[in-house]
């Protein structure tokens, strides 16, 4: 039924004005502007013709689980570059445990954890090329 299909992911924000600085200035991506009816919408246009659509919503509440993540060749750069932009990492303790910079470097990927505007939770992983 849906083997053809482009389908595609949306996820809510409590602002649109302030993902749309934090999604086209802060982590660089493409953002677009639509709108539905009389809802405005953005639309994050991803490497391969992907598309992440957000909406706004205003009893948002934020995801507990991560909603997007970012494969990225260099952990410690793309940390450090996204520190100085202003991104806050987030700590975990216990299963799940991050070092001082944020990186989970035990049990799979280096991985690190960060919040939107919105507290929707989002991640880097470093991926090495093959």
């Amino acid at each position: 039924m849906f083997t053809h299909t482009k389908a595609f992911t949306s996820f809510s924000v409590n602002d649109i004005e302030q993902a749309k600085k934090f999604y086209a200035e802060i982590l660089g991506l493409n953002v677009k502007e639509g709108s539905e009816a009389a809802m405005p919408l953005l639309e994050l246009q991803l490497e391969g013709g992907h598309t992440v659509m957000l909406y706004p919503k205003p009893n948002h509440t934020p995801a507990s689980y991560t909603v997007l993540n970012f494969p990225v060749d260099d952990i410690e750069k793309t940390v450090a570059e996204m520190t100085g932009r202003g991104v806050k990492f987030l700590q975990y303790d216990g299963e799940i445990k991050t070092d001082d910079k944020g990186i989970m470097r035990e049990g799979g990927p280096l991985i690190a954890w960060f919040e939107d505007p919105s507290g929707n939770i989002h991640s880097i992983l470093e991926e090495k090329a093959k």
